[in-house]
Protein backbone atom coordinates (compact mmCIF):
# COMPACT_ATOMS: atom_id res chain seq x y z
CA UNK A 1 0.00 0.00 0.00
CA UNK A 2 1.64 3.43 -0.77
CA UNK A 3 2.79 5.48 1.89
CA UNK A 4 3.61 8.95 0.13
CA UNK A 5 1.23 11.33 -1.00
CA UNK A 6 0.96 11.63 -5.22
CA UNK A 7 0.86 15.78 -6.40
CA UNK A 8 -1.24 15.16 -9.21
CA UNK A 9 -4.91 14.40 -9.58
CA UNK A 10 -4.33 11.05 -11.63
CA UNK A 11 -1.76 9.94 -9.51
CA UNK A 12 -4.11 10.48 -6.50
CA UNK A 13 -6.88 8.46 -8.07
CA UNK A 14 -4.27 6.00 -9.70
CA UNK A 15 -3.41 5.04 -6.23
CA UNK A 16 -7.18 5.36 -4.70
CA UNK A 17 -8.16 2.80 -7.26
CA UNK A 18 -4.86 0.71 -6.88
CA UNK A 19 -5.68 0.41 -2.58
CA UNK A 20 -9.15 -0.68 -3.47
CA UNK A 21 -8.80 -3.18 -5.26
CA UNK A 22 -5.94 -4.16 -2.73
CA UNK A 23 -7.76 -4.28 -0.07
CA UNK A 24 -11.27 -6.01 -1.14
CA UNK A 25 -9.03 -8.59 -2.30
CA UNK A 26 -7.16 -9.24 1.04
CA UNK A 27 -10.98 -8.62 2.58
CA UNK A 28 -12.36 -11.31 0.46
CA UNK A 29 -9.41 -14.17 1.30
CA UNK A 30 -9.99 -13.24 5.25
CA UNK A 31 -11.39 -16.06 7.08
CA UNK A 32 -11.04 -15.37 11.03
CA UNK A 33 -12.43 -12.19 13.17
CA UNK A 34 -8.48 -12.02 13.85
CA UNK A 35 -6.98 -11.02 10.29
CA UNK A 36 -9.77 -9.15 10.42
CA UNK A 37 -9.62 -6.72 12.74
CA UNK A 38 -5.69 -6.34 11.63
CA UNK A 39 -7.09 -5.64 7.95
CA UNK A 40 -9.71 -3.25 9.00
CA UNK A 41 -7.37 -1.17 11.06
CA UNK A 42 -4.38 -0.79 8.10
CA UNK A 43 -7.73 0.23 5.82
CA UNK A 44 -9.00 3.13 8.00
CA UNK A 45 -5.49 3.85 9.32
CA UNK A 46 -3.94 7.49 9.02
CA UNK A 47 -1.42 6.03 7.05
CA UNK A 48 -3.90 4.61 4.51
CA UNK A 49 -4.29 5.67 0.51
CA UNK A 50 -7.59 7.39 1.42
CA UNK A 51 -6.35 9.26 4.20
CA UNK A 52 -2.80 10.32 2.65
CA UNK A 53 -4.78 11.51 -0.45
CA UNK A 54 -7.57 13.33 1.78
CA UNK A 55 -4.42 15.29 3.23
CA UNK A 56 -3.02 15.71 -0.92
CA UNK A 57 -6.12 17.00 -1.95
CA UNK A 58 -5.03 21.04 -0.99
CA UNK A 59 -2.30 20.83 -3.31
CA UNK A 60 -4.68 20.39 -6.44
CA UNK A 61 -6.76 22.54 -8.53
CA UNK A 62 -10.12 23.38 -7.70
CA UNK A 63 -11.84 21.05 -10.66
CA UNK A 64 -9.51 18.23 -9.73
CA UNK A 65 -10.32 18.81 -5.78
CA UNK A 66 -13.89 17.90 -7.28
CA UNK A 67 -12.65 14.65 -8.90
CA UNK A 68 -10.59 13.16 -6.04
CA UNK A 69 -12.93 14.20 -3.12
CA UNK A 70 -16.02 12.50 -5.28
CA UNK A 71 -13.57 9.65 -5.77
CA UNK A 72 -12.45 9.28 -2.18
CA UNK A 73 -16.03 9.18 -0.84
CA UNK A 74 -16.87 6.51 -3.30
CA UNK A 75 -14.23 4.40 -2.58
CA UNK A 76 -14.43 5.04 1.60
CA UNK A 77 -18.01 3.77 1.31
CA UNK A 78 -17.78 1.03 -0.97
CA UNK A 79 -15.02 0.03 1.47
CA UNK A 80 -16.90 0.58 4.87
CA UNK A 81 -19.94 -1.66 3.05
CA UNK A 82 -18.14 -4.56 2.26
CA UNK A 83 -16.21 -4.51 5.58
CA UNK A 84 -19.47 -4.17 7.32
CA UNK A 85 -20.91 -7.17 5.01
CA UNK A 86 -17.58 -9.21 5.85
CA UNK A 87 -17.71 -8.59 10.15
CA UNK A 88 -21.54 -9.97 9.64
CA UNK A 89 -20.42 -13.42 7.69
CA UNK A 90 -17.50 -13.88 10.14
CA UNK A 91 -19.65 -13.49 13.29
CA UNK A 92 -22.15 -15.84 11.63
CA UNK A 93 -19.28 -18.59 11.13
CA UNK A 94 -20.05 -18.72 7.46
CA UNK A 95 -16.17 -18.34 6.51
CA UNK A 96 -14.63 -16.06 3.68
CA UNK A 97 -16.81 -18.04 1.42
CA UNK A 98 -20.43 -17.63 1.59
CA UNK A 99 -21.42 -21.10 -0.45
CA UNK A 100 -19.84 -22.71 2.68
CA UNK A 101 -22.56 -24.91 4.67
CA UNK A 102 -22.78 -23.50 8.34
CA UNK A 103 -22.87 -27.00 9.72
CA UNK A 104 -25.43 -29.23 10.36
CA UNK A 105 -28.55 -27.36 11.88
CA UNK A 106 -30.04 -30.85 13.20
CA UNK A 107 -27.85 -31.55 15.67
CA UNK A 108 -28.66 -31.11 19.12
CA UNK A 109 -27.27 -27.73 20.80
CA UNK A 110 -24.53 -27.59 22.97
CA UNK A 111 -25.82 -28.85 26.58
CA UNK A 112 -25.03 -26.89 29.56
CA UNK A 113 -24.64 -28.78 32.91
CA UNK A 114 -26.49 -26.51 35.43
CA UNK A 115 -26.07 -27.11 39.13
CA UNK A 116 -27.98 -27.51 42.09
CA UNK A 117 -28.38 -26.52 45.81
CA UNK A 118 -26.44 -29.58 47.60
CA UNK A 119 -29.10 -31.75 48.99
CA UNK A 120 -27.61 -30.79 52.67
CA UNK A 121 -27.70 -26.70 52.04
CA UNK A 122 -31.06 -27.68 51.00
CA UNK A 123 -32.07 -28.97 54.36
CA UNK A 124 -30.68 -26.79 55.84
CA UNK A 125 -32.77 -24.13 54.42
CA UNK A 126 -35.69 -25.65 55.20
CA UNK A 127 -35.11 -26.34 58.94
CA UNK A 128 -34.10 -22.47 59.20
CA UNK A 129 -37.01 -21.63 57.40
CA UNK A 130 -39.25 -23.42 59.78
CA UNK A 131 -37.83 -22.00 63.32
CA UNK A 132 -37.87 -18.74 61.84
CA UNK A 133 -41.25 -19.30 62.13
CA UNK A 134 -41.30 -20.23 65.38
CA UNK A 135 -39.06 -17.09 66.17
CA UNK A 136 -35.85 -18.06 66.55
CA UNK A 137 -33.21 -15.70 65.19
CA UNK A 138 -30.28 -17.35 62.77
CA UNK A 139 -26.84 -17.44 63.82
CA UNK A 140 -23.46 -19.38 62.48
CA UNK A 141 -20.89 -20.64 64.36
CA UNK A 142 -17.02 -20.34 63.89
CA UNK A 143 -15.07 -22.98 62.15
CA UNK A 144 -12.56 -23.08 64.48
CA UNK A 145 -12.86 -22.19 68.11
CA UNK A 146 -10.43 -22.10 71.15
CA UNK A 147 -11.07 -24.42 74.29
CA UNK A 148 -13.17 -22.20 76.74
CA UNK A 149 -15.98 -21.84 74.34
CA UNK A 150 -15.85 -25.27 72.96
CA UNK A 151 -14.99 -27.05 76.27
CA UNK A 152 -15.33 -25.21 79.74
CA UNK A 153 -18.37 -22.97 78.79
CA UNK A 154 -20.25 -26.26 78.02
CA UNK A 155 -19.23 -28.17 81.49
CA UNK A 156 -17.04 -30.52 80.01
CA UNK A 157 -14.50 -31.10 83.36
CA UNK A 158 -10.35 -30.62 82.30
CA UNK A 159 -9.30 -34.15 80.63
CA UNK A 160 -12.94 -35.44 80.59
CA UNK A 161 -13.55 -38.77 78.69
CA UNK A 162 -16.52 -36.91 76.33
CA UNK A 163 -13.33 -34.81 74.95
CA UNK A 164 -11.91 -37.78 73.09
CA UNK A 165 -13.98 -38.00 69.87
CA UNK A 166 -14.04 -34.40 70.02
CA UNK A 167 -10.52 -33.49 70.36
CA UNK A 168 -9.34 -33.56 66.34
CA UNK A 169 -6.61 -31.36 66.13
CA UNK A 170 -4.99 -28.09 67.43
CA UNK A 171 -3.85 -24.77 65.52
CA UNK A 172 -0.90 -22.62 66.54
CA UNK A 173 -3.31 -20.53 67.59
CA UNK A 174 -4.46 -22.59 70.33
CA UNK A 175 -8.12 -23.43 68.19
CA UNK A 176 -9.76 -26.41 67.47
CA UNK A 177 -11.99 -27.26 64.45
CA UNK A 178 -15.18 -27.28 66.24
CA UNK A 179 -17.10 -30.57 67.53
CA UNK A 180 -20.05 -29.08 67.76
CA UNK A 181 -22.34 -25.93 67.10
CA UNK A 182 -23.31 -25.16 71.12
CA UNK A 183 -19.20 -23.99 71.07
CA UNK A 184 -21.79 -20.55 70.39
CA UNK A 185 -24.06 -20.91 73.48
CA UNK A 186 -22.10 -19.02 75.61
CA UNK A 187 -21.47 -15.98 72.62
CA UNK A 188 -25.27 -16.15 72.22
CA UNK A 189 -26.20 -15.77 76.26
CA UNK A 190 -23.29 -12.84 76.67
CA UNK A 191 -24.01 -10.96 73.81
CA UNK A 192 -27.96 -11.40 73.10
CA UNK A 193 -30.45 -10.10 75.19
CA UNK A 194 -32.98 -12.16 77.74
CA UNK A 195 -35.48 -13.99 76.74
CA UNK A 196 -33.52 -15.57 74.05
CA UNK A 197 -34.53 -18.05 71.18
CA UNK A 198 -31.46 -18.56 68.43
CA UNK A 199 -30.34 -21.49 66.10
CA UNK A 200 -26.91 -21.95 65.02
CA UNK A 201 -25.80 -23.57 62.19
CA UNK A 202 -21.86 -25.08 61.34
CA UNK A 203 -19.89 -27.15 60.11
CA UNK A 204 -18.58 -29.90 62.87
CA UNK A 205 -15.20 -31.96 63.25
CA UNK A 206 -15.00 -35.20 65.27
CA UNK A 207 -12.47 -38.11 65.63
CA UNK A 208 -14.74 -40.42 64.24
CA UNK A 209 -14.91 -44.21 62.95
CA UNK A 210 -17.19 -43.69 60.11
CA UNK A 211 -19.95 -45.97 58.81
CA UNK A 212 -23.20 -46.03 57.66
CA UNK A 213 -24.72 -43.41 59.73
CA UNK A 214 -21.38 -41.81 61.22
CA UNK A 215 -18.75 -39.19 59.32
CA UNK A 216 -15.83 -37.06 60.50
CA UNK A 217 -17.17 -34.07 59.06
CA UNK A 218 -20.92 -33.25 59.68
CA UNK A 219 -23.49 -30.50 59.67
CA UNK A 220 -25.29 -29.45 62.79
CA UNK A 221 -28.07 -27.26 63.73
CA UNK A 222 -28.05 -25.73 67.25
CA UNK A 223 -31.01 -24.30 68.79
CA UNK A 224 -31.12 -22.75 72.13
CA UNK A 225 -34.13 -21.27 74.43
CA UNK A 226 -33.93 -19.77 77.52
CA UNK A 227 -36.43 -17.85 79.25
CA UNK A 228 -38.42 -18.30 82.53
CA UNK A 229 -40.02 -21.71 83.98
CA UNK A 230 -39.02 -23.28 81.31
CA UNK A 231 -40.23 -27.29 81.48
CA UNK A 232 -38.77 -30.62 79.21
CA UNK A 233 -42.35 -30.54 77.95
CA UNK A 234 -41.75 -27.25 76.09
CA UNK A 235 -38.48 -29.04 74.81
CA UNK A 236 -40.16 -32.28 73.82
CA UNK A 237 -43.26 -30.09 71.66
CA UNK A 238 -40.94 -27.61 70.28
CA UNK A 239 -38.66 -30.31 68.56
CA UNK A 240 -41.84 -32.62 68.17
CA UNK A 241 -44.05 -29.64 66.24
CA UNK A 242 -40.49 -29.01 63.91
CA UNK A 243 -39.98 -32.95 62.98
CA UNK A 244 -43.86 -32.80 61.80
CA UNK A 245 -43.38 -29.31 59.97
CA UNK A 246 -40.10 -30.71 58.73
CA UNK A 247 -41.34 -34.08 57.05
CA UNK A 248 -44.98 -32.88 56.45
CA UNK A 249 -46.61 -35.96 58.84
CA UNK A 250 -46.78 -37.49 61.93
CA UNK A 251 -43.09 -38.53 62.79
CA UNK A 252 -43.05 -41.34 65.12
CA UNK A 253 -40.53 -40.47 67.54
CA UNK A 254 -39.23 -42.12 71.20
CA UNK A 255 -36.85 -40.27 73.65
CA UNK A 256 -34.37 -42.02 75.94
CA UNK A 257 -32.39 -40.66 78.90
CA UNK A 258 -28.82 -39.72 77.88
CA UNK A 259 -25.31 -37.73 78.70
CA UNK A 260 -23.93 -34.83 77.77
CA UNK A 261 -22.30 -31.92 79.68
CA UNK A 262 -24.15 -28.83 79.07
CA UNK A 263 -27.90 -29.71 79.77
CA UNK A 264 -29.70 -31.56 82.70
CA UNK A 265 -31.64 -33.77 82.06
CA UNK A 266 -30.17 -35.07 78.87
CA UNK A 267 -32.35 -36.65 76.07
CA UNK A 268 -31.98 -38.35 72.88
CA UNK A 269 -34.88 -38.02 70.11
CA UNK A 270 -34.88 -40.90 67.98
CA UNK A 271 -37.17 -41.23 65.07
CA UNK A 272 -38.42 -44.33 63.27
CA UNK A 273 -35.95 -45.93 60.77
CA UNK A 274 -37.78 -44.99 57.31
CA UNK A 275 -35.99 -48.05 55.70
CA UNK A 276 -36.93 -50.66 57.64
CA UNK A 277 -40.01 -49.03 58.99
CA UNK A 278 -38.66 -49.63 62.54
CA UNK A 279 -38.11 -53.59 61.98
CA UNK A 280 -34.30 -53.31 61.82
CA UNK A 281 -32.03 -52.90 59.20
CA UNK A 282 -27.79 -52.19 58.55
CA UNK A 283 -28.80 -48.71 58.59
CA UNK A 284 -30.27 -48.62 62.03
CA UNK A 285 -27.75 -51.40 63.41
CA UNK A 286 -30.89 -53.63 63.62
CA UNK A 287 -32.57 -51.43 65.86
CA UNK A 288 -35.39 -49.65 64.40
CA UNK A 289 -34.93 -46.61 65.53
CA UNK A 290 -32.30 -43.72 64.11
CA UNK A 291 -30.70 -40.90 66.69
CA UNK A 292 -31.59 -37.93 65.35
CA UNK A 293 -31.53 -35.16 68.06
CA UNK A 294 -29.91 -34.78 71.21
CA UNK A 295 -31.39 -32.32 73.22
CA UNK A 296 -31.79 -31.57 77.46
CA UNK A 297 -32.29 -28.89 79.68
CA UNK A 298 -29.42 -26.59 79.61
CA UNK A 299 -27.32 -27.08 82.73
CA UNK A 300 -27.28 -24.19 85.63
CA UNK A 301 -23.34 -24.12 85.55
CA UNK A 302 -23.54 -23.09 81.33
CA UNK A 303 -25.81 -20.18 82.23
CA UNK A 304 -23.61 -19.52 85.38
CA UNK A 305 -20.67 -19.17 82.76
CA UNK A 306 -22.42 -16.82 80.78
CA UNK A 307 -23.27 -14.86 83.70
CA UNK A 308 -27.38 -16.03 83.66
CA UNK A 309 -28.70 -16.68 86.99
CA UNK A 310 -29.87 -20.30 87.02
CA UNK A 311 -32.34 -19.27 89.70
CA UNK A 312 -34.72 -16.80 87.35
CA UNK A 313 -33.61 -18.46 84.22
CA UNK A 314 -33.77 -22.15 82.75
CA UNK A 315 -34.19 -23.20 78.88
CA UNK A 316 -32.88 -25.82 77.10
CA UNK A 317 -30.97 -26.96 73.54
CA UNK A 318 -30.65 -29.00 71.31
CA UNK A 319 -28.44 -29.97 68.33
CA UNK A 320 -29.48 -31.67 65.11
CA UNK A 321 -27.70 -33.11 62.39
CA UNK A 322 -28.41 -31.82 59.33
CA UNK A 323 -27.25 -35.32 57.27
CA UNK A 324 -29.27 -37.60 59.64
CA UNK A 325 -32.40 -35.50 58.79
CA UNK A 326 -30.97 -35.48 55.01
CA UNK A 327 -31.01 -39.43 55.01
CA UNK A 328 -34.18 -39.38 56.24
CA UNK A 329 -35.65 -37.17 54.13
CA UNK A 330 -34.35 -38.08 50.44
CA UNK A 331 -34.03 -41.88 51.45
CA UNK A 332 -30.19 -41.83 51.34
CA UNK A 333 -29.15 -45.26 53.58
CA UNK A 334 -24.83 -44.10 53.65
CA UNK A 335 -23.93 -40.68 55.54
CA UNK A 336 -20.37 -40.94 53.49
CA UNK A 337 -22.02 -39.93 50.23
CA UNK A 338 -22.85 -36.05 51.15
CA UNK A 339 -19.08 -36.11 50.87
CA UNK A 340 -17.89 -38.23 48.17
CA UNK A 341 -18.31 -35.95 45.59
CA UNK A 342 -19.96 -38.30 42.98
CA UNK A 343 -22.06 -35.98 40.65
CA UNK A 344 -23.81 -39.15 40.06
CA UNK A 345 -25.36 -38.93 43.64
CA UNK A 346 -25.60 -35.01 43.48
CA UNK A 347 -27.29 -34.92 40.18
CA UNK A 348 -30.65 -36.39 41.79
CA UNK A 349 -30.91 -33.29 43.49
Amino acid sequence: MPTEPKHTHLEILDSLQGFEKESLDTLAKIENLKDFDQLKLQILSKNSAISIATAAIFQLEVAAKKEVGLAINKIKNNLKEKITEKENELKQGLGSDSSKSPGDLTLPGASFNLGSLHPITQVKEKVIKIFEKMGFQLLESRLLDDYFHVFESLNFPPDHPATDIMDTFWTTDDLIPIPHTSSMQNRALTQLPLPLAAVIFGRCMRFEATDQRHEHTFHQLEGIYIDKNIKVSDLIGTLKAFLDSFFEKDIKIKIQPSFFPFVEPALEIMAQCIFCQGQGCQTCSQSGWLELIPCGMTHPNVLAKAGVDPKEHNGFAWAIGLDRLAMLLYGINDIRLFHSGDLRFLKQF
